[in-house]
């Protein structure tokens, strides 16, 4: 069955479509009631266990022996893997470690941790008792994890005593002592890995080793849960500066994940499959831990960055050592490896052969950077488009089910379970071809958020409020003649130049293809007269020979040329770096705030606080913000 049968498929019959993917889980007890009642999970009178799903069914299905974790770790000089029947012996006995403390079915685990297979290891463990864990992006700010150890409420916190750098060591334990002492909720019991060469002093009667935890103890059974039972809380930044917990529900996260690994990666048991990120994310959860396990992969956790550890080759020297299949980034790595090996030098010295498909998402690929890579890897780039809340692609080229013509600047069609529509201001569906802001009609797929934790009303409010049974993504784009999507800005990026409704991502399109720009970021700007005009800052590529005023004035021609003069693009200026968060994001809105010379609050996930000194100095040139 094509992509367009089984569109028709699940739009006929949504219930029977889901109870048909279903089974590919093993469960406890199936469903009676598949769909939802109103907005709400899936399956949500099943039983059913993630851990089960993920590690143990594969070693009763006489898989033990295979290979289920490669941690590969530069920063350390090491590589290590763990079969399905050690993760298995692991993963219950951290599990028993957790009961033995009395932490049981409902109880949320906060886990503070680095890029090492037991990170994994404390998720499944949760899932397999009934805990609900929470990550945390391990070296987050103390005043961040305080934030979420308060609307959380642990009983535990699973934690590494550091986290390893290609230039320095970051103390994870003095953070995590400053937030509890912070906090008003206080967890009974911290578990700490210790790891070289950054051993820390244990706090007496809260603080356990990790591994004197587990002597002794029994190891604990797989716990079936309810369909609704929330699998995890993955907290978002919120624009009041409290952070947003993403309730994730257990049995529809099951059935999405495993239907998109063979449908959207094509990617099966035995296949190495590589999500490039962190498990402090969406993409770690869903596509380091979750997935891949649930699928028979062998998923690849890397310890490292794209470039620096040691080189623009550290990608390809993993996908060499690992036979890595499927590969999965974020474009803002691939522009950090493109800027400095703009010409792909370094690709021919790594074998690659068993690389089949890259997938991209976090932020929108310009049609540049997914050429680039197409050109010098020699295989298929597919961008594909979700988010934190959703947990699994809205809109993706379903690889495994049909190999769909791929259509730069797209991240190609609505995956099965999304009505996607693209709504003028008054909610309207607008004709193909014209921007709107994207929305998604209710009810959601499974594994989307049914709601936030703690927070049934800012659920309502920061997700259906604007548009009536619709949820609002908050991006704008456009649905061409053919049904792809185009994700053009997130909806505060769309600017109104003198009444013309403008998508900064457009603009970033034409300057990203100019030879000697390695990365770019338009925002808005206040304007007296015409209300905003668009300001782009641009990377050059490393050693670009040409002044930088030569490439920003070409930048400039350029967008008049490609979108015309309405866009009053005029604004450009050269920048080393751009100002993002640790998953990749540009921060575009601080950006803009920071131009307009208005207040802003730092973003909690900045990736390096210093470089909106940068911006701020470039800005000046510019002569602003107006207000100075």
């Amino acid at each position: 069955m094509g992509y367009r049968e089984t569109d028709d498929a699940w739009r006929a019959d949504p219930e029977g479509f889901w109870a048909s993917a279903a089974e590919a889980v093993d469960w406890h007890r199936p469903a009676t009631r598949i769909a939802p009642e109103g907005h709400g999970p899936w399956f949500a009178d099943a039983e059913v266990n993630s851990c089960w799903n993920a590690v143990d069914r594969h070693v009763a299905a006489g898989r033990g022996a295979e290979t289920a974790i490669i941690h590969d770790s530069p920063v350390t000089g090491t590589t290590t893997r763990l079969t399905f029947a050690e993760l298995q012996e692991k993963t219950a006995r951290l599990a028993g470690a957790l009961s033995a403390r009395g932490v049981g079915l409902g109880d949320r685990v906060i886990i503070y941790m680095p890029m090492v297979p037991e990170a994994l290891i404390a998720m499944l463990a949760c899932a397999r008792i009934g805990a609900i864990h929470s990550v945390v992006f391990g070296g987050f700010a103390a005043h961040e994890l305080a934030l979420r150890i308060n609307d959380a409420a642990p009983k535990a916190v699973l934690a590494a005593s550091c986290g390893i750098e290609p230039t320095h060591v970051v103390r994870y334990k003095p953070l995590l002592d400053a937030a509890i002492e912070a906090a008003r909720h206080k967890p009974e019991v911290c578990l700490i890995l210790q790891r070289e060469p950054e051993r820390a002093d244990l706090t007496p009667g809260r603080d356990v080793d990790w591994h004197a935890a587990q002597e002794g103890v029994a190891p604990a059974p797989c716990v079936p849960v309810p369909g609704d039972h929330p699998a995890y809380i993955l907290y978002t930044s919120g624009t009041t500066g409290a952070p947003k917990g993403v309730v994730r529900p257990t049995a529809g996260h099951l059935v999405a994940l495993t239907w998109s690994m063979r449908h959207i990666y094509d990617a099966g048991p035995g296949d190495v499959f590589w999500a490039a990120s962190d498990v402090g994310w969406v993409v770690g959860h869903s596509y380091i831990c979750y997935a891949p396990l649930f699928a028979g992969c062998t998923t690849l956790v890397y310890e490292g960055k794209p470039v620096g550890t040691p080189d623009a080759g550290a990608f390809w020297r993993v996908m060499q050592d690992h036979r890595v299949k499927s590969f999965f980034t974020a474009p803002t790595a691939l522009r950090a490896i493109k800027r400095v090996d703009p010409t792909g030098e370094l690709v021919p010295g790594y074998d690659l052969s068993a690389l089949r498909t890259l997938f991209l998402a976090g932020e929108r690929a310009d049609p540049d950077t997914l050429a680039w890579a197409e050109r010098h890897l020699g295989v298929p780039v597919i961008d594909h488009w979700w988010q934190t809340e959703t947990g699994w692609a809205i809109a993706a080229n379903p690889w495994g089910l049909e190999r769909l013509p791929i259509k730069p600047g797209s991240p190609s069609v609505p995956m099965p379970g999304y009505d996607v529509q693209v709504l003028d201001e008054a909610g309207q569906p607008v004709p193909p071809g014209t921007l709107g802001a994207i929305a998604i009609k209710l009810p959601l797929p499974p594994g989307c958020l049914p709601t936030l934790w703690n927070a049934e009303a800012r659920f309502h409010k920061s997700y259906l409020g604007r548009f009536p049974g619709y949820y609002e993504t908050g991006d704008a784009g456009y649905i061409d003649d053919d049904g792809y999507i185009f994700v053009m800005a997130r909806t505060d990026d769309v600017i109104n130049v003198a009444g013309h409704r403008l998508s900064t991502g457009a603009m970033e399109e034409v300057i990203s293809a100019l030879p000697d720009v390695g990365e770019c970021a338009v925002i808005g700007v206040a304007d007296e007269v015409k209300g905003q005009l668009p300001m782009g800052f641009l990377c050059l590529n490393r050693g670009c020979p040409r002044p930088p005023e030569e490439v920003a004035a070409e930048a400039v021609a350029a967008v008049r040329r490609e979108i015309g003069p309405v866009a009053a693009f005029k604004l450009a200026v050269v920048v080393e770096r751009l100002p993002k968060t640790r998953s990749g994001k540009i921060l575009r809105a601080t950006m803009a705030r920071l131009a307009d010379g208005e207040p802003f609050r730092l973003p909690a996930t900045i990736d390096d606080p210093a470089i909106l000194e940068e911006v701020r100095a470039a800005l000046a040139t510019l002569g602003y913000p107006r207000s100075a």
